[in-house]
């Protein structure tokens, strides 16, 4: 999802710290980032749907 540019230029130490991005760690993808897994919401459904996800299931009521 997210060019090479933007991920490589996130790799590198920013002037200020508040211009740090979350990023996934899986697609790059910045926004709906969970702290927890470190992934975005698209590729911790798709893995907690496939069951790579531990402690994570699906919910039912």
């Amino acid at each position: 999802m997210a060019t090479t540019a933007k991920i490589a230029k996130e790799e590198k130490t920013p002037k200020f710290k508040i211009r740090l991005r979350n990023r996934c760690k899986l697609c790059g993808r910045p926004r709906a980032f969970m702290r927890k897994f470190s992934m975005c919401r698209l590729c911790f459904r798709k893995l907690a749907l496939e069951g790579d996800v531990t402690g994570v299931t699906k919910s039912s009521w």
